[in-house]
């Protein structure tokens, strides 16, 4: 398309298609008949089942009964007060969605091409159209349309959000893993109060039976959108982690901003300097992934300095019942022996009796170590887990920084109460 001198009269179309189910997205397709298209919908719904439905940000044709479509633009209106607070850019625009039940109840040509494809295979698409002036975001419209379940109107909700408000959604990458946060969030998200996985369980039986996507294949692969439900999951898992783990939060958000409004931001310029300690959190996130995991309760303390440990004067540290490992503020090398003791008690849920670090019958609540190293490749690594209890003598199974912990399901933390003093000498 030429550029004319009129920079009003400028149009880029984009298309950002996402397709739940699918191992393969399909061409891009233009939306150009837009008014006409809708003046067709209306004048066959007299004999058919799809009708609108209108809230306060959304306008939605859809075969859905009344009831499932008021419930639908409730859980739409929702999700759009966490994603425009968490962007901090109010809705500017009604987002108007095409959402199919049954794909027999509409029409020959009540649905664009596109829209019709993506739907008749269990998808979604948002077609968008923007005007600019300059680098200036001029006016922006997008249509959704979307199978009915899966969540996939509010994934699609989520991309037309930010092409009406931003004139673009980011790098596959953001944009896909952002839509699928915008339909996973149930609550606006406060400060002190971050969010745990919740997720469909689909989602959670492919990641933990799946060997996971690197850090390095999820930011800087050339991927498409609309690829492949697996490959949302983990696009998904990363902008999860980054969103609510305290050590990359502060980042997270502003990194997204400027990839939404195209400035000269990247997810290697942000973070370069941690690129090693992302990617080892976000590898043991998908190791004990389930419903509920809180990624703040089990971020992994990078700033702790560590030091040997003698035998005159022992090495304290505080160990909190609902956190994951923790520093232990001492350095062990391998083979070598070394004498802990406890004080103090903590509950393993809100119904439980405290226990001493010994922990309860099966063992939960004991304290546990781990050793975290570094390998030939500079990599981090963790010995295996061992049990220590409440006093007593252990040997170091690797060289590296100490780190423990109650002993406890990962995605159970957050009802845990009290903590442990812990102190180790040679």
């Amino acid at each position: 398309m030429n550029r004319k001198s009129d920079f009003s009269k400028t149009f880029i179309f984009s298309v950002f298609i996402s397709v739940f189910l699918l191992t393969a997205g399909f061409a891009p397709g233009l939306y150009a008949q837009g008014k006409g298209k809708r003046k067709n919908v209306r004048n066959a719904r007299s004999a058919t089942l799809p009708a609108d439905y209108r809230s306060k940000n959304f306008l939605i044709h859809t075969d859905l009964s009344s009831a499932e479509a008021k419930d639908l633009l409730d859980r739409l209106e929702k999700m759009l007060v966490i994603i425009s607070t968490y962007w901090g850019s109010p809705n500017r625009k009604v987002i108007e969605c095409y959402v199919v039940k049954d794909i027999a109840n509409w029409p020959p040509g009540s649905l664009h091409p596109v829209g019709m494809q993506s739907v008749a295979n269990g998808g979604g698409v948002t077609m968008g159209r923007t005007s600019y002036r300059g680098k200036q975001l001029i006016a922006a419209t997008a249509i959704v349309y979307a199978t009915a379940d899966r969540g996939t109107p509010q994934h699609e909700a989520v991309h037309a959000y930010c092409t009406q408000n931003f004139g673009r959604n980011g790098p596959v990458w953001y944009s896909e893993g952002m839509a699928e946060m915008g339909h996973n969030w149930k609550v606006l998200p406060k400060k002190g109060q971050p969010l745990a996985v919740d997720c469909p369980e689909y989602v959670v039986r492919y990641i933990k039976s799946s060997e996971p996507q690197s850090l390095n294949t999820i930011v800087n692969a050339r991927s498409m959108t609309g690829d492949s439900w697996q490959n949302y999951s983990w696009r998904w898992a990363l902008c999860h982690l980054l969103a609510t783990n305290p050590n990359y939060s502060a980042r997270f958000r502003p990194l997204g901003l400027g990839l939404l409004m195209k400035k000269p931001v990247s997810f290697n310029q942000t973070y370069g300097s941690m690129a090693r300690e992302i990617s080892f959190e976000y590898l043991f996130f998908l190791k004990h992934f389930d419903q509920g995991y809180r990624c703040d309760l089990c971020q992994w303390d990078w700033k702790t300095k560590f030091r040997k440990p003698n035998s005159v004067r022992p090495l304290s540290s505080k160990i909190e019942a609902n956190q994951g490992w923790q520093a232990s503020r001492v350095v062990v090398e391998k083979g070598k022996e070394y004498q802990f003791s406890t004080e103090g008690e903590w509950k393993t849920d809100s119904e439980a009796e405290p226990t001493t670090a010994k922990g309860a019958d099966g063992g939960k609540g004991a304290l546990m170590g781990v050793v975290l190293f570094e390998n030939e490749d500079d990599e981090y690594r963790l010995s295996e887990a061992f049990e220590l209890g409440e006093s007593g003598g252990f040997q170091a199974p690797a060289s590296g920084k100490l780190f423990l912990r109650g002993k406890d399901a990962w995605h159970e933390l957050a009802d845990n109460s009290g903590k442990i003093v812990v102190k180790i000498k040679e």
